[in-house]
């Protein structure tokens, strides 16, 4: 009996050390770590600024001192806040067995589902948002990619189609992954299909890369089913799933094989409150890109710029970079008559720019703020942040930027909105 209650005792100590929270406390104490880290920063620059006069000054040199350890002590409160409010993928994963199950027998199809990852963790925000997202390329995978099972057979394949979900890590992003090996995708049809709806013309279809004709099937509209049906309807509803991970700062895109199948990458962030970013100054603005966007710095003499089809590039390496002037693009008195300038060299999947920047001004964590009602209209924003020194700073949406060159649209600039800086 003793022994009984000792184990009984052990349990009840178990139990008590799981505390359930409200959410909304969760978001409050992150608001304020993000509060924390724009007040580090703002110290950072005092720091910065009294240098050059109290280098040698012993009090100064302990302030440094403390200065360094209260960063170490934010990371680490940063960190801490962002584990709690961590939740595993599989939380989303666990409802899509048996929807698959359903819809299979409902359209006469065998399919497996296998989920690889479902412990992998993301910010809460983030697994409440990609649900819908992933529900409808699951769907469209059993509607449309998986074959009937004697049109596997005819084709040399199991009966059973196969739909793989998987999540992992890389670097500071997250990967899901929606795989099938079912009949695939075709794009020739694609380029047909955008072409008759006025989604592109002619010849950029034909100067279309496999890769880009297929990311076309994200256009607002875009279909290529020939019937309705009451799973996935006609295909409407990727540019939907296209804008909700744009939204959380993510970005999707797809890989396909005639009679092999197709895989949907989506990546993501861990968190959306805060990101490193690297600072770029232009004329008297000062922008934020994302470092995960970012794949090189170059610095270039306005000799090496050149015109095609009135678009400048550069050369890099063995190909050609499409260059985009951020002061153009927003609309910023730029510094005349520089004989240098820097290239930020950006990507989302095989699509690469570079943009053109007068100063990198260092690399820096970021709290992300939403854009208020007065710069709503400004695209190619993200959201905005607060530096050291105080001033408001644009965070860029790498998403449309890119997207708009491709579409050689240019950007609601700042002159009409009085600039940001404070």
């Amino acid at each position: 009996m003793g022994t009984e209650k000792t184990v009984v005792a052990k349990k009840e100590a178990k139990v008590e050390r799981t505390l359930r929270i409200d959410t909304e406390r969760l978001d409050n104490v992150m608001n304020l770590v993000g509060e924390l880290v724009l007040e580090r920063n703002r110290l950072f620059s005092i720091i910065k600024n009294m240098e050059e006069r109290y280098s040698e000054d012993e009090d100064f040199v302990h302030l440094v001192g403390t200065g360094g350890r209260l960063n170490l002590l934010t990371t680490d409160l940063q960190m801490a806040v962002m584990r709690t409010r961590m939740q595993p993928v599989g939380k989303v994963f666990s409802k899509f067995p048996r929807m698959v199950r359903d819809l299979a027998r409902t359209r006469g199809k065998e399919i497996e589902l296998v989920m690889l990852g479902e412990d992998t963790e993301l910010d809460k925000v983030i697994i409440e948002e990609i649900g819908d997202p992933l529900v409808h390329l699951i769907r469209n995978s059993v509607d449309h990619a998986i074959e009937p099972p004697e049109e596997r057979e005819r084709a040399g394949k199991h009966r059973s189609g196969v739909i793989k979900l998987s999540a992992y890590h890389e670097g500071d992003q997250i990967v899901i992954e929606i795989a099938d090996d079912g009949r695939g995708i075709d794009h020739a049809k694609i380029r047909d299909k955008a072409v008759e709806k006025g989604v592109i013309s002619s010849s950029e279809a034909a100067s279309l890369s496999e890769k880009e004709a297929l990311n076309l099937i994200f256009a607002p509209g875009f279909s290529t089913a020939e019937k309705v049906t009451d799973i996935s309807g006609r295909g409407v509803g990727m540019d939907v799933v296209k804008t909700n991970i744009t939204n959380l700062n993510g970005i999707v895109y797809i890989e396909s094989e005639v009679g092999q199948g197709s895989r949907f990458t989506l990546k993501l962030p861990l968190t959306v409150a805060i990101i490193d970013a690297l600072m770029v100054g232009t004329g008297n603005e000062t922008f934020a890109i994302p470092l995960s966007s970012v794949i090189e710095t170059l610095k270039i003499n306005k000799e090496d710029i050149k015109t095609i089809s009135d678009k400048e590039v550069i050369s890099l390496r063995d190909g050609v970079l499409s260059l985009v002037r951020l002061s153009d693009e927003f609309n910023v008195q730029a510094t005349a008559d520089m004989d240098s300038m820097y290239v930020v060299v950006i990507g989302l999947s095989e699509k690469r720019i570079g943009v053109m920047v007068e100063g990198l001004l260092g690399q820096e964590e970021v709290v992300i703020k939403p854009l208020g009602d007065y710069l709503t209209n400004i695209s190619g924003v993200s959201g905005a942040t607060v530096t050291g020194d105080g001033k408001v700073v644009l965070i860029l949406d790498i998403n449309t930027l890119i997207q708009q060159q491709v579409d050689g649209r240019t950007m609601h600039g700042l002159a009409n909105n009085g600039g940001v800086s404070q």
